[in-house]
Order: C-alpha cells, then structure tokens, then sequence
C-alpha cells in the first residue's frame, strides 16, 4: 500500500503511479524500480489538481520544479491511467 500525495488514500501500489527524483531530475518512474526518492500519485485528474494545488512534488521531493515541467509530468501521469 502506498499514500498518493494528491488525495491522501492509501491504495495498492499498482494502481499509483510512481515520479521519482534522483540527482535533481524529476520523471515518471513506469517500472517503479528507478533509483531515487519516489512519491505516488492516482492518475486521475482530480488528484493531479490537488497535488499541483498543494505543491506536494516540489515538497516531497524538496526541489523546485519550473511550471512548465511540472505541468509536463501531471499530464503525463494523467495519461497513464487512460492506457
């Protein structure tokens, strides 16, 4: 079981999906095995707003991540849930 960071909820890891930070990069982490600090999120796109809202990427990984990036890996995220 692994927390989103949008919602709050606990769910199976395989229905997460995993961004991970390592030497300062941010990137969606789809085999959930890439080093690095790693947070969940759903993939839908309530969640995605609340973590945007939140700032929850930029503080659980504790690195600033220009808006443009940033909107870049919620959308992708996003996408993930739809395959």
């Amino acid at each position: 079981m692994r927390k989103c960071v949008g919602c709050n909820v606990s769910r199976p890891q395989k229905e997460l999906v995993r961004l991970a930070c390592a030497d300062g990069r941010v990137f969606v982490d789809r085999d959930g095995k890439a080093p690095g600090r790693g947070v969940y999120l759903c993939p839908d796109a309530s969640c995605v707003k609340k973590a945007k809202k939140k700032n929850a990427l930029q503080r659980s990984f504790g690195v600033a991540i220009d808006a443009g990036k940033l909107e870049e890996l919620l959308k992708e995220v996003e996408d993930n849930g739809k395959t």
